[in-house]
């Protein structure tokens, strides 16, 4: 690997790199951009960088890189992360979108054309956090050789060139994000939306604001929310889903409606995306080029050292593997053993249920433990729903408390974090306690 990279691919110099605010924004402007907020950027080791504005955390995400300091991305903004993010790293300073629009709006006007910066392969450009779905998030460095690395092997098999415009729900501060609307439009060419749109009709005005050769990136949540609209789509190139897999239904219910292929990356915050899939040809994931498997580790392309997977995989030959499930969704009480995903499955199966999700709570040394499950079903009780879990289940597998909710608890990425299923649990269970009391 070369001592230092360009920190934009040399192929695309004059093609845009983002839509912003109604207008296209050059490679070259966006330069001038990211030089001139670099030399706006406090004194510190990290820079905290909140930006939900997609163009703005691009052009303060290289910023940072040109000053060889390192971007820290936090998993959530809540309040109790970010104050263990700035207790954990005390020489960090946080930017937010309006640092940004004050710097700019600060800049002089100036057209003259500037290098390219070459960044160290080894330089820490940016910590990753894990969501925290299972605990508290973990740290994950990403010196920039590995992030390069990564955008070309996406590059490779996405066909991430010049004339596609990218399109994302996800946040630029999520790994997923960050390979697809950040380092793709860096590296690959591609040009992004600067906005972040949620509701489905903001996605479709996105969409149509950008050039044909579209893609959206997006999570199975949005894309179901999508689906359901009825709207009427503009031209879609392909559509990408992450962060958690996609059921054969919903693949096919999208691939009707946007006419147009749905592909899944599987990855992880630890090694970044490293295989892909179109669910509507089969269920095996295909590796990206130079990554290996052994047994449930994964190595090569990129990786400094080998990384353990959270999941439960079957390796189908050198290239190919099936998801069986996570480690941690393997439970046994009173001898009999089951695993979450399977009993996800079973009460997602329920005519009426819109969504449910079982969660084990930590057994205290007062109360051993008892499966919960937490679900939205407006028209369904908790006695239907448990006599229609009865006939699915072993009765030391029927939840106890079963919640009922208008939405379940997700994150900007669509996850359920089990520290957000545990605090409905807990609260739910507090208030039957007061019930009986009274």
């Amino acid at each position: 690997m070369p001592a230092k990279l360009p920190l934009l691919s040399s192929d695309a110099a004059d093609s845009p790199i983002a839509y912003w605010r109604d207008h296209m924004i050059s490679r070259a402007a966006f330069l001038r951009d990211a030089v001139h907020i670099a030399r706006q950027l406090p004194a510190a080791r990290f820079i905290l960088n909140l930006c939900e504005d997609r163009y703005q955390f691009l052009a303060a995400f290289a910023a940072v890189g040109i000053n060889y300091q390192t971007n820290l991305l936090p998993s959530s903004r809540a309040t109790l992360h970010l104050r263990q993010l700035a207790e954990d790293y005390p020489d960090s300073q946080a930017i937010a979108d309006s640092d940004i629009e004050r710097w700019l709006a600060s800049k002089i006007v100036d057209n003259a054309a500037l290098p390219v910066p070459e960044l160290p392969a080894d330089h820490l450009m940016a910590i990753a956090f894990t969501s925290g779905s299972t605990g508290r998030a973990k740290p994950n460095l990403k010196r920039w050789g590995e992030l390069v690395s990564g955008a070309q092997q996406a590059r490779q098999r996405f066909g991430f060139n010049t004339g596609l415009t990218v399109v994302a729900t996800v946040p630029p501060q999520h790994m997923y994000g960050l390979e697809t609307s950040i380092m793709a439009p860096l590296l690959s060419g591609v040009c992004i939306h600067a906005n972040r749109p949620f509701f489905p009709e903001d996605v479709r005005a996105a969409l149509a604001d950008t050039p044909p050769l579209r893609i959206l990136v997006t999570t199975p949540v949005h894309l179901r929310a999508c689906v359901e609209a009825q709207l009427i789509w503009p031209e879609i190139a392909f559509l990408i889903s992450a962060t958690a897999p996609l059921s054969p239904a919903l693949a096919a219910q999208a691939e009707q409606v946007f006419n147009a292929p749905v592909l899944e990356i599987y990855g992880c915050t630890e090694a970044g995306s490293i295989a892909s899939r179109r669910v509507q040809e089969n269920d095996h994931w295909l590796l990206y080029d130079g990554f290996h498997l052994d047994g449930d580790h994964l190595s090569g392309a990129h990786l400094p050292e080998p990384v353990p997977l959270g999941d439960i995989i079957e390796i189908y030959d050198k290239d190919r593997f099936r998801l069986l499930g996570r480690r941690e969704d393997l439970i046994n009480l009173a001898g009999k053993r089951s695993s979450l995903a399977y009993l996800n499955h079973q009460i997602n199966q329920i005519e009426g249920v819109i969504e449910g999700v079982f969660v084990l709570p930590d057994e205290t040394a007062t109360r051993t433990q008892r499966l919960a499950a937490v679900v939205v079903a407006p028209d369904l009780d908790e006695r239907q729903l448990l006599t229609a879990l009865a006939e699915r289940l072993d009765p030391v597998f029927l939840p106890r408390p079963l919640i009922r909710v208008a939405q379940l608890p997700r994150n900007e990425t669509g996850k359920m974090t089990r520290e957000a299923l545990l605090a409905l649990i807990t609260g739910a269970s507090s208030c039957t306690k007061i019930r009986h009391d009274e």
